[in-house]
């Protein structure tokens, strides 16, 4: 194992409008689609299909959408061990994806919640070079993971969406700090100075631009090959998980940042998160 994952595992259940509705305004959609999601789980399988060795760690119902949801995580070759049946309902994200490809999400976390610092002290590091976590599960349990992967050596990589309050503590060991360019925007007036916030390094995804790597020798940016876009949704993870592969496998942050690119760009061409992630060979067909 390679790469672990600390994340959420949800159900996303994905509906296509027309156009998102406004305030008190009722749209008719298409049929309801049920697929897996959650950021943790998506990153999971990114990495998965891209050949890494993956563990989840994280928490599902006992419920028709955590089977479906540990079924996927399994036949995509993610370890589901550290995956914990929760009292909660499975996580589920409500997902309208408008036809240009471009989606609106809201996450009900149930389970994702109750991952905690008892799970992340169970675990067993011997053979993990870099830790991904995301935001859909309890902050302290984010911040605790990180000390304990940087104790160890491990390389702790943080997808900082949604974008929270994390401690400064925990920013000061990222290597580095993903998120996307409204996030980053948020966070600090120009990339460069994400680094102020504390991490060794961040990279800015940039949607069909690629994405920005931010070290202090400076910014780099690398591109995304064109495509033609069916749907976004989970694109954010496919990056992380391919970067993390990427960085496994013991490439430069910069070359990491270029496959993932590559990987994110091919994944916006199918429907949903999981079922469009490519293997390594879809990607190097891909250009």
């Amino acid at each position: 194992m390679t790469v672990l994952v600390l994340g959420s595992a949800n159900a996303d259940l994905v509906v296509a409008v027309p156009r998102r509705p406004a305030g008190g305004e009722t749209v008719l959609g298409g049929d309801t689609v049920v697929l897996p999601g959650g950021k943790g789980a998506n990153t999971a399988v990114a990495a998965a299909r891209l050949g890494a060795s993956v563990a989840l760690v994280g928490a599902v119902g006992a419920d028709q959408y955590g089977e479906l949801l540990l079924d996927s995580l399994s036949s995509s070759g993610v370890r589901t061990d550290f995956v914990r049946t929760s009292s909660r309902p499975t996580g589920l994200a409500y997902i309208t994806v408008t036809p240009d490809g471009e989606n609106s999400i809201v996450v009900a976390p149930g389970a994702n919640s109750d991952v905690g610092p008892s799970d992340v002290d169970a675990l067993t590091w011997d053979d993990v070079s870099v830790l991904v976590c995301s935001l859909e599960v309890p902050v302290p349990t984010v911040a605790h993971a990180v000390r304990e992967a940087a104790a160890r050596g491990v390389r702790p990589v943080l997808n900082l969406s949604p974008v929270v309050e994390v401690p400064a503590a925990a920013l000061e060991l990222l290597d580095p700090l993903v998120v996307n360019e409204h996030e980053a925007a948020s966070l600090a007036p120009t990339h460069e100075a994400l680094l102020e916030l504390g991490p060794k390094s961040a990279v800015v995804t940039l949607g069909a631009r690629g994405a920005a790597v931010v070290t202090p020798s400076g910014v780099v940016g690398v591109t995304a090959p064109e495509v033609s876009v069916v749907d976004t949704t989970g694109a954010g993870d496919a990056f992380a998980g391919a970067l993390a592969t990427g960085l496994a496998s013991g490439s430069s942050l910069v070359e990491a940042a270029r496959f993932a690119a590559r990987v994110a760009a091919v994944s916006v061409t199918g429907r949903g998160a999981q079922p469009s992630y490519p293997t390594a060979e879809q990607v190097r067909a891909a250009g």
